[in-house]
């Protein structure tokens, strides 16, 4: 069991590995440019990873099948309307702030499984999606927005299939309850990750 419990921690790990410097669009292209974005910043990566285990969570538990898919696309959705916001150039206060609370915040999310009615669980998550997409607008830089809006989106939604299949495999490899305990437990880690970039920023 505890070789089990071990391969999961590792197939969290690789889930955030890819966190390499922003591709430069002028090289890359712009589409690889957006992909690499989001996995830039450890905080995007843990954020992103958290909704997709708070999702699971929703989905097992309340039985609310939908907040598998409803809870990312709300996260996806929103984050590039804040991209938009960016682009346009409407001031939005606060943003590096708010994306490292919204790593502890989800994180605590799935670390206690808070149980929301799916639409509940996607105001909440969009709310801090808003911040990740204005994030991501202000870093553009020289490349064109559409494809490295493309880019960034696939990327999230990537993330978000990651903690989702992660939070599925822990309860397939552990069983129902305990299964559930350990994934509130790595949600709880991730909590606990964002509270330490909060404090060394």
């Amino acid at each position: 069991m505890l070789k089990k419990f071990i391969l999961a921690i590792l197939a969290l790990n690789l889930s955030i590995a890819p966190a390499f410097a922003h591709l430069n669009p002028a090289e890359h292209g712009s589409l690889l440019a957006g992909i690499s974005h989001p996995l830039f910043g450890l905080d995007h990566i843990l954020a992103m990873v958290a909704v997709g285990l708070w999702a699971a969570l929703l989905a097992a538990q309340a039985k609310q099948e939908s907040a598998l898919w409803l809870v990312p696309l709300a996260f996806v959705g929103t984050m590039v309307i804040g991209f938009a916001a960016a682009l346009f150039n409407l001031p939005l206060p606060f943003v590096e702030p708010v994306i490292l609370a919204s790593v502890v915040a989800i994180g605590l999310l799935a670390a206690i499984a808070l149980r929301v009615p799916t639409w509940a669980g996607m105001v909440i998550v969009a709310f801090f999606a808003f911040f990740h997409g204005h994030a991501h607008g202000g870093e553009l830089g020289a490349a064109g927005a559409i494809t490295f809006g493309i880019g960034f989106a696939l990327s999230t939604a990537m993330l978000h299939a990651g903690g989702i299949g992660l939070g599925l495999q822990l309860g397939r490899i552990f069983g129902g309850e305990r299964g559930r305990l350990i994934t509130r437990f790595v949600g709880g880690m991730a909590a606990v990750s964002g509270l330490w970039l909060a404090l060394g920023a």
